[in-house]
């Protein structure tokens, strides 16, 4: 019976931390979703204005658009710094070890994120950005960092293409893995010369050329933004089927434990009926 007690009392305080993780990951929820909603217009515009100026030359020419072997990859990888969400850390992080199981040269990373720090340390891959607990206060400047960093390895031609791995939020019980090839940018060669009714100076491939590192800060920046309101949502999910495993266990140990003390209870009453039959 002590030790049913002694386990009681144990679940209970288990129960206690999971409650007010969950509490605590609901109310980042709400403000992840919002941040990551308030900053898709801007993503959207800018990819809108990059495709129509990519498709107003059909001569149109871009470093950043420009198809080479690739021989090594970048990738920029966003995970959690901390545990405790379900799936969330290790179905990204197998999508983007999945990606590069055929490759001869293991990809260079850029890890966003304690997990993604340790989880490629671990395996050996060249990591050449941490960024450990940056989803939360991510702001635009940080975003911009590894974007030029990016941008500049595959310029260089360090790297012939850049993806990157989040994790979308689709709703609070559904988050997925996705990965998305940033560079080179995708442009339909094939397709009809669409004219511009806007008139581009110095030339249109100057103004696209500017253009791509906003767009690809704005996207690592709504990647990160998408990243962390589905990990808050996986976190509270999690806490809040521990919670109810928890409530479930204590259910079942109280009824064990009132068992037992029935038990006890019909074991002294015999013993006190035998010992007055053992009188008379």
């Amino acid at each position: 019976m002590k030790a049913i007690k002694r386990r009681i009392k144990s679940v209970g305080s288990t129960m206690q931390i999971t409650k007010a993780m969950e509490l605590v990951s609901s109310s980042k929820l709400r403000k992840a979703k919002d941040k990551a909603e308030a900053g898709r217009p801007y993503f959207e515009k800018l990819y809108e204005m990059m495709t129509e100026i990519a498709e107003s030359k059909k001569d149109f020419q871009s470093p950043f658009t420009e198809k080479r072997e690739i021989k090594n990859r970048l990738f920029i990888v966003i995970a959690g710094d901390r545990g405790l969400a379900g799936g969330y850390n290790s179905n990204l992080l197998r999508s983007a070890l999945a990606d590069c199981k055929d490759d001869v040269n293991k990809p260079k990373v850029i890890a966003i994120g304690k997990k993604a720090i340790e989880f490629f340390e671990k395996r050996d891959f060249e990591i050449v950005g941490r960024y450990p607990l940056l989803a939360e206060t991510a702001k635009t400047a940080d975003c911009g960092d590894i974007a030029t960093m990016a941008i500049e390895m595959f310029r260089r031609e360090e790297v012939d293409q850049v993806k990157i791995f989040y994790t979308t939020f689709v709703s609070p019980l559904v988050q997925n893995p996705v990965s998305m090839e940033i560079l080179p940018i995708e442009r339909d060669e094939e397709g009809e010369e669409v004219p511009s009714l806007i008139t581009y100076d110095p030339e249109p491939e100057a103004v696209f050329n500017r253009i791509v590192p906003k767009f690809t800060m704005s996207l690592i920046y709504c990647a990160l933004s998408d990243s962390y309101a589905s990990e808050q949502s996986a976190r509270r999910n999690a806490m809040e089927n521990a919670t109810d495993n928890a409530e479930k266990m204590i259910e079942e140990l109280s009824l064990k434990y009132n068992r037992a003390r029935q038990e006890k209870i019909t074991n002294e009453i015999n013993e006190i009926v035998s010992g007055a039959n053992a009188l008379q």
